[in-house]
């Protein structure tokens, strides 16, 4: 094992890590309101002024992991009107696609134990435009593209700074720091570097009355007693000034009454931007700012170098090179190790920058509903209203967890989907972290007692759909390969939970107990022609494809793990055949639901459609070709002989159930016959129906773009898909970037674009089905072109295309960018990728959040599939 594999196995190294939030404010935790308004009850504005109640946030900030004590940079121009302390963005009312931060910060390098991390800020010069940028959002209709900070021409004439935050970690208590702030413009530039440490405030609200304390020791070192943290110092080279204050907040500044301390948490703004007497002039508190003031010269550099560390020196700096270097040179060792078959340089780089997108988006994420419905006893008691509103049927809901989150600004929660993804991912470095992350949503303060999983902070009932088994298994096999040691004992751990899981849906989600499920809008926000999420008036259920096709994904998840156990433990062979026989169920569902022959399979489209059933029984198909229609190409799993022979108790079930109930085993895949090597299939496709399926999905002038699969048919960019119901028209146009809709507040789109998580599963079905066929079997791609690939030839394909999205073209080009010339020609930008929540289904550009290096961080994996065919 390489050094950072070894600290991997070693207790403490991930106690200090990228912890500390992007954005506190505008989330639901710190809304205490009546009407549930988390974006407007607390602001960027007020963010500088309040000392927030369940977590922190800050610019390149880290934090031990229960976020007692944090450190992150502050920077000042010399001309802003407060000190940069935070990354500012737009509000989902504010902004014309919804929340969106405006800012450019890119995480650059990361390993899993955070032994080393560096991230890049670009910093501008000129007064940073807040107003504008809100003004001209507002002006903006949903049709125009989002007004971002590079359209303000603040970047046109290079000034502004790229500041790099390095970490590197001497010890699991013990945390180099480095600053360094490139000038890059023509002329010398004002900066100010304010590295700031500073306590989470937990004893303002009458639970937990102890107080921490910071004080100066010397001119160099900040004193650090915290009664649960080991680090003791920080100490700062060079002739920084340090600036003292409280973490608590400015009462006088946001409420017009008096604050408890002279000194609240904005002081150091206001003491540095307004000379007021706001520091505390004895040298202590529980925030404190190092305080360096540079003029740089042009093209040239600052550096500022800081230790956080548990140990006293005289020399705190002596060996700080040499660690720097050393750790530098342990992540490029790990990074070359993982990378041995990937030949592309820009490969490289890209899949270097998504684990890395993935590893600072890890967060300190503490909320417990109950407490947070209750109020604090040292605070006013919440309005009444929020026992009937917001997650009021979550109480048991007690979160105080490090937590991959998709976008640590946007999406500063966890959501239940999102994170099964980031976990395939994460495995690839970390598959322990993976490992925990998926246990963590099936533990009883988190599942509901329902056993409905939470989807994430502001509608923890919402429904997501159900790929955490999945995730569950792919985990379990990629932690096997890494180790060389399958650990049953989190496969057994998880698949209990799931079997609860899978119960709830079964009777929350059935409910006429059809095997048709009605999942509400899944995850696909405006997919539909109207608000899936809405309830259907009286008497009228919404048959889902989607919602029906994940749930036989799920029973086919949930039968692969079980025979995986039962090889472990032959308990399982009972729960092997109760997940076969309800696939087959759902299987019988789909093709025989409604009043129409072929059930959700509609033959003469030769697509999968949802349907209204009304309280007469008639059905009325929604004829609408979406990403909805393509989900039942997931549902496949392929059983070997071998695998049968090792389980004999489940094949003679099995074979029971099957010569009991032939109209179901005919719906399956070729299950009585054997494929290549003595495989047998389970699908909720027959050939014919796959065939026609991939012929649409492959399809040009529908489903494929240049950059992935749309999760809309192109077909209705010029005749859209029109829905007439009681005098009522909804349309449905080919949107192949932004939303122009409200639903979800119209922050992301499916009606177009293409999604990386929803591709991934494509190429990882299309594997699975040649696993079965072999070479073979071929298939027309792109359909009508006369050209025959395999199965797993057209998987490639297709993430090659996904890829095209992040590298470089023939012309130094990356989709990614769009028709921006500062991030396409730009030395100092067009290696730096930002991982987008989707793309544009034309052009590839990113869109939607900027830094959801989430499920969007599938393209490393993607990356090592194209390197290990």
């Amino acid at each position: 094992m390489n050094k950072e594999q070894q600290r991997l196995q070693q207790n403490g190294w991930k106690k200090w890590g990228s912890y500390v939030s992007d954005r506190q404010w505008g989330t639901v935790r710190e809304d205490y309101s009546a009407d549930g308004n988390s974006w407007d009850y607390t602001t960027h504005d007020m963010a500088r002024s309040k000392a927030w109640r369940w977590g922190e946030d800050g610019i390149a900030g880290i934090s031990d992991e229960k976020q007692l004590l944090c450190f992150s940079l502050g920077l000042w121009n010399g001309k802003d009107p407060i000190l940069k302390e935070r990354f500012f963005g737009l509000t989902n009312a504010q902004g014309n696609h919804g929340e969106d931060v405006k800012e450019l910060y890119y995480y650059l390098d990361a390993t899993p134990t955070h032994s080393y991390m560096k991230m890049l800020y670009k910093y501008p010069q000129r007064e940073y435009p807040y107003q504008r940028l809100i003004d001209e959002n507002a002006r903006r209709s949903k049709q125009e593209e989002e007004f971002e900070l590079l359209d303000t021409g603040i970047f046109n004439d290079d000034k502004y700074f790229d500041v790099v935050v390095e970490y590197a970690k001497a010890g699991p208590d013990d945390i180099l720091i480095s600053i360094t702030a490139h000038n890059r413009g023509h002329e010398a530039a004002d900066l100010h570097l304010l590295p700031t440490i500073w306590f989470r405030n937990t004893w303002v609200w009458g639970r937990h009355p102890y107080k921490p304390a910071l004080w100066a020791e010397g001119d160099k070192a900040v004193r650090i007693s915290h009664e649960k943290i080991d680090i003791q110092y920080l100490y700062q080279e060079g002739e920084g000034d340090i600036f003292y204050c409280e973490n608590e907040t400015n009462n006088r500044r946001l409420y017009n009454v008096d604050s408890n301390t002279l000194y609240p948490k904005d002081g150091i703004n206001d003491y540095l931007l307004h000379d007021a007497n706001t520091i505390n002039p004895e040298k202590k508190g529980t925030k404190a700012a190092v305080h360096y003031n540079f003029f740089v010269p042009a093209k040239s550099l600052a550096t500022v170098r800081l230790r956080l560390t548990n140990k006293k020196s005289d020399a705190p700096f002596a060996d700080f090179d040499s660690i720097f270097q050393t750790r530098l040179a342990e992540a490029d060792e790990f990074y070359n190790d993982l990378q041995t078959t990937i030949t592309s340089t820009d490969e490289k780089m890209v899949q270097r920058q998504a684990l890395a997108g993935m590893l600072w988006n890890k967060q300190f994420y503490s909320y417990k509903v109950q407490q947070w419905m209750d109020g604090d006893p040292a605070g006013p008691p919440p309005p009444p209203e929020r026992l009937n509103g917001r997650n009021k049927n979550w109480k048991q809901l007690n979160n105080e967890d490090i937590i991959s989150v998709p976008d640590k600004w946007e999406f500063p929660w966890y959501a239940a989907w999102d994170l099964a993804f980031h976990c395939v991912t994460l495995a690839m470095v970390d598959p322990d972290f993976a490992k925990q992350q998926l246990r963590l949503l099936t533990e009883e303060w988190y599942m509901n007692p329902s056993g409905e999983f939470p989807a994430y902070e502001w509608a923890f009932g919402d429904v997501n759909p159900p790929v955490h088994a999945g995730a569950t298994y792919r985990v379990f096999k990629q932690d096997a390969a890494i180790t060389g040691r399958k650990d049953y004992e989190f496969l057994e751990t998880v698949f209990h939970k799931l079997m609860i899981n899978f119960t709830w849906w079964v009777n929350r989600k059935d409910s006429s107990g059809s095997n048709i499920f009605e999942g509400g809008f899944l995850g696909l926000d405006n997919v539909g022609a109207f608000d899936r999420s809405m309830p259907l008036p009286s008497g009228i259920r919404q048959e889902q494809a989607d919602a029906t096709s994940w749930m036989a994904i799920y029973a086919l998840n949930m039968l692969h793990i079980a025979l995986e156990l039962a090889s472990y433990n032959k308990v399982y062979t009972g729960m092997a055949t109760k997940f076969f026989e309800h696939f087959l169920y759902i299987a019988g569902a789909m093709a025989s639901m409604g009043d129409v022959e072929n059930g959700l399979w509609d033959d003469k489209d030769e697509f999968y459609y949802d349907q209204i059933r009304t309280a007469d029984n008639k059905v009325e198909r929604l004829r609408l070709r979406s990403m909805v229609g393509l989900i039942p190409l997931f549902a496949v799993e392929v059983i070997s002989t071998e695998t049968l022979k090792n389980n004999p108790a489940f094949e003679k079930r099995m074979s029971w159930f099957l010569r009991h109930r032939p109209d179901l085993a005919q719906l399956v895949s070729r299950w009585n016959e054997e494929g290549q090597g003595n495989k047998h299939l389970l699908s909720l496709l027959r050939g014919h129906r796959m065939k026609r399926l991939l012929s649409r999905m492959l399809d040009e002038t529908e489903f494929l773009s240049e950059y992935g699969v749309r999760s809309l048919s192109k077909q209705y960019e010029h005749d859209p898909f029109v829905f007439c119901k009681d005098g009522v028209e909804l349309r449905v146009n080919y949107l192949p970037g932004e939303s122009d809709s409200y639903t979800y507040g119209g922050n992301s789109n499916w009606r177009g674009p293409v999604w990386m998580q929803m591709n991934f599963l494509m190429i990882e079905s299309l594997r699975k089905f040649h696993y079965f066929y072999s070479d073979d079997f071929r298939i027309e791609y792109p359909t009508r072109s006369g050209e025959y690939y395999s199965l797993k030839e057209v998987g490639t394909k297709l993430a090659e295309r996904l890829l095209k999205i992040f590298l470089k073209d023939e012309n130094g080009r990356r989709a990614v960018f769009g028709a921006n010339e500062k991030l396409q020609t730009d030395p100092y930008f067009n290696d730096l990728i930002q991982f987008h929540e989707y793309f544009h289904g034309d052009n590839g550009k990113g869109l939607g959040a900027a830094h959801q290096t989430g499920w969007t961080g599938l393209v490393a994996n993607l990356i090592k599939m194209k390197n290990n065919p």
